[in-house]
């Protein structure tokens, strides 16, 4: 009886140790939520995801890509991506599908070169292996999501502000994703439609009052952190000046580069309505002539764009139908 109840408690042990493991994946997507956000923070989760993946047990090391990815979505930083590249080639297919997915998480809707092109070649790696190549498709989807016009970053407001329902369903993917084999290569697929609700145009518009599209000048670059700052500093550098609708990348923000419209908002993200200055300065005979050869020309290329779209989609559809016609010939 004393060696049956040692039995008991030995397998008790082992019981609640398993137990404890299973939810250590967990955890370490916990360890990235915590992070989430804050640069300093981020980097050092980086540095304990490192270990993690040195010294941790195989449900850990699994959800490392995952964690790596929530703190960069939409974000394809360079490190990251190096990681994530070496750890998609893992002798643990979970492991390698997670890092193929965070890819294509990392690089969600900013048809990022440096990804697009590793997912091509982990393509041709994978091309005999239908699992792994189902999910590098998966990976090129989201790279590519909206054609480029479309994120999943969760924090909006210059970053200062995160959307909940955003975090809700990328944790639902990434829940997902810790158990590849019984969900999304089983009958969930589905789940991953809870990214849907982080998902957000990246584009930079600008309505009047009325509701109609307006294209105003404005200067876009890379983000300053002006806090503290004594008197009005700078709040971008190294920008460009370009006329909306524009893209906004990670990090970037945009301000007006014309007196001639005030915006009712603060932050000039997503769809912003801009009423006209009246204390704008009069406009000059030259410059109303400027502007109105400009409208012009982005008119004329606008159509030019249209009909070359127009010829590229017949010639697509009579290569279907020039391939259909040789497969029901070849049928016959």
């Amino acid at each position: 009886s004393a060696a049956a109840a040692a039995a008991a408690v030995a397998a008790a042990a082992a019981s609640a140790a398993k137990d404890e493991r299973a939810t250590h994946d967990v955890a370490v997507l916990g360890i990235a939520l915590i992070a989430l956000g804050e640069e300093l923070s981020v980097q050092m989760a980086r540095r304990t995801f490192q270990h993690l993946l040195q010294y941790g047990e195989p449900p850990v090391r699994r959800a490392v890509p995952l964690a790596l990815a929530l703190t960069h979505v939409s974000h394809p930083d360079v490190a990251v991506t190096d990681m994530l590249s070496k750890l998609s080639h893992d002798s643990q297919a979970d492991v390698a599908m997670a890092a193929i997915v965070g890819l294509g998480l990392i690089g969600a809707g900013t048809t990022n070169s440096r990804v697009g092109s590793t997912l091509r070649g982990l393509a041709s790696y994978y091309h005999r292996e239908p699992n792994m190549l189902f999910m590098v498709r998966i990976a090129q989807g989201l790279l590519h999501l909206g054609k480029g016009l479309v994120t999943l970053n969760p924090f909006h407001s210059h970053g200062s502000l995160m959307s909940r329902t955003a975090v809700a369903g990328l944790l639902v993917a990434f829940h997902a994703l810790l158990d590849v084999e019984n969900l999304l290569l089983g009958s969930s697929h589905y789940l991953l439609y809870a990214l849907s609700t982080a998902m957000h145009p990246r584009v930079l518009m600008l309505y009047n009052t009325d509701g109609e599209v307006v294209n105003v000048p404005v200067r876009v670059g890379a983000a300053v952190d002006t806090i503290g700052q004594a008197g009005k500093p700078k709040k971008i550098t190294g920008f460009q000046t370009h006329t909306t609708p524009v893209l906004l990348g990670y990090g970037d923000r945009a301000e007006l580069a014309t007196d001639d419209y005030l915006p009712l908002s603060s932050v000039l993200e997503g769809f912003v309505i801009v009423k006209p200055n009246p204390n704008a300065p009069p406009k000059s005979a030259e410059q109303k002539k400027r502007e109105k050869e400009l409208h012009e020309r982005r008119e004329a290329a606008r159509k030019r764009a249209a009909e070359k779209r127009e010829k590229l989609r017949q010639e697509q559809l009579g290569a279907t139908a020039a391939a259909a016609a040789a497969s029901t010939s070849a049928d016959k």
